[in-house]
């Protein structure tokens, strides 16, 4: 009868946080993350174990001179020194990912738009080295740049703005902001930047990645906790990891395993002394981009107000992506910005431009002007990318006079509902929220990882493919990101494209519905095809 009792109190207390969980979101909030098969993730790891057996005997030929080794090695006068280069290391570089290495670091030759110009080359060496053969592949439509909004282009409002900036600035500006590089254009996109988030204050710097990985340090360090997601970006990985601080890391978007660090750091503070943390910062993403899932902000700003601790708010690829206004998943779940401390975002995506941002407080912000390295020791930000920016923000808020901005937010959030749908009805396994523009589709096995990217070029459709370590062993996968440049019909043109190489690969993997039908995985494929 105990036992009975406990089981009830807890399936209550779940049911309770469950109902509360439910009550801080205005909408439904769906994502979908499908089981792995069983045989399918047998025979990944069947097949990776062949290409390790392989890799070690092709080692062995090496060694014994039988087969070229293409790779840079010491000289033998020299094994009595350090050892420059790791083997084992490059193991996986040597055994694995050349074998596909002809899927990636593809030359483009025009504008990373809706279509794109790739060049084509050859390998002699069987991916070792490459050789371009002169010709141009046209009109191939691309589906891995993250050109969410279709800025990223070289006719309209925003490229004559940039090429009058250029004339007027020039293109570098050979100098950090603290010394002879501020210049008035940097300025107003602070403060156009510090409306368009609803904050105080903003400071734009000219990288993406550093905007994190020499910011975080700025504001933790020893005797600070750090609470990361599992699948955080490698930029604020290095950031957390420069900071000195201590990084403890809790589940994706899992607000149990959040809490109890969260609890057990205010309750029992730092190791061997049990002082109290100096400071506690939670570090997350807005939208994901390996697994095209979107932060449970409410929930996790909720924890944060219930253990004080601080908020870095990611959002490289939800700003301009989400919400009714393009202000990000801030937005995107009607919250307020005052409740996040420390707002970061990059232009590379949604404002077809380079570097990023920090938003917040007036005291954060000019703390960061005079400690963070990325504003004291970088190159400020180019003239025409700060144009660029800026005439695309403008368009976005609506500010440039004409309806534009809102028009493509409407047509990325038509394009990712249709692709994402399509993509679940011909039954592939995807990953990721219903509204987010970044669509994983799930290959997982190491051979299919370079025969879908080639296939898909045969078709004249650019993909990017991504493996291991990028993702775990089993879970490789192809990237799609929803541009609002796209059309129907070259939509179409690629879902037909991807349905017709996923028959030819036997990718359609799920097993929920597929055109009302249950059930229709692997496994009876292979029993449909017995004969």
């Amino acid at each position: 009868w105990l036992l009975f009792h406990e089981r009830h109190l807890l399936s209550q207390s779940e049911s309770n946080h469950h109902a509360s969980c439910t009550s801080l979101y205005k909408k439904p909030f769906v994502e979908s993350f499908e089981e792995t098969p069983l045989l399918v993730a047998v025979l990944t790891y069947m097949g990776y174990g062949i290409l390790t057996i392989f890799g070690y005997l092709r080692d062995f030929l090496r060694d014994w001179k039988f087969e070229k080794c293409h790779l840079a090695r010491e000289r033998e006068e020299q094994k009595d020194f350090v050892p420059l280069y790791q083997d084992f290391e490059n193991f996986y570089t040597r055994n694995l990912y050349m074998r596909i290495r002809d899927n990636w670091n593809r030359p483009i030759h025009s504008v990373p738009g809706a279509k794109m110009d790739l060049v084509e080359r050859v390998t002699p060496d069987y991916n070792w080295t490459f050789e371009h053969t002169g010709k141009v592949l046209k009109d191939v439509i691309n589906m891995g740049s993250y050109n969410y909004l279709g800025f990223a282009e070289n006719t309209g409002t925003c490229a004559d703005a940039a090429s009058e900036c250029t004339v007027k600035y020039g293109v570098g500006v050979c100098s950090s902001r603290q010394e002879t590089g501020n210049l008035d254009k940097h300025e107003e996109l602070e403060k156009l930047v510090a409306r368009f988030l609803g904050v105080e204050s903003s400071m734009v710097f000219g990288m993406g990645f550093a905007t994190n990985s020499m910011n975080i340090p700025a504001l933790m360090g020893k005797g600070c906790l750090i609470l990361s997601d599992e699948l955080n970006h490698a930029s604020l990985v290095l950031g957390a990891r420069l900071s000195g601080a201590t990084i403890r890391v809790f589940k994706h978007n899992n607000m149990q395993s959040l809490e109890k660090l969260l609890w057990d750091a205010v309750v029992h503070g730092q190791p061997r002394t049990h002082r109290p943390w100096k400071k506690i910062l939670i570090l997350v993403e807005g939208i994901y981009s390996m697994e095209g899932s979107i932060v449970r902000l409410p929930e996790i700003i909720a924890l944060k107000k219930k253990y004080k601790a601080y908020l870095y708010l990611d959002e490289a690829h939800s700003i301009g992506a989400l919400g009714p206004r393009g202000r990000g998943v801030v937005d995107y779940f009607g919250l307020d910005p005052c409740d996040i401390d420390i707002m970061m975002g990059t232009f590379t995506k949604s404002f077809g431009s380079a570097g990023g941002y920090i938003g917040g407080k007036k005291d954060l912000v000019d703390y960061l002007r005079l400690h963070s390295h990325s504003a004291v020791y970088a190159t400020s930000m180019s003239p025409p990318i700060t144009q660029q920016i800026i005439t695309s923000m403008k368009c976005i808020m609506g500010e440039d006079g004409t309806t534009l901005g809102q028009e493509r937010l409407c047509q990325l959030s038509e394009n990712t509902t249709y692709f994402r749908r399509r993509l679940h009805e011909m039954g592939f396994i995807i990953y990721g929220n219903n509204d987010s523009p970044v669509v994983p589709l799930m290959l997982y096995m190491p051979a299919k990882i370079g025969a879908f990217g080639r296939e898909m070029l045969k078709r004249n459709i650019g993909t990017v493919v991504v493996g291991f370590p990028a993702t775990p062993i089993i879970e490789s996968r192809a990237r799609f990101c929803v541009s609002a440049a796209h059309t129907r019909e070259m939509l179409d043109t690629a879902l037909n494209a991807i349905s017709e190489v996923g028959d030819l690969l036997q990718l359609k993997y799920s097993r929920k519905n597929r055109h009302g039908r249950e059930g229709t995985d692997l496994f009876s494929y292979l029993e449909s095809h017995q004969d």
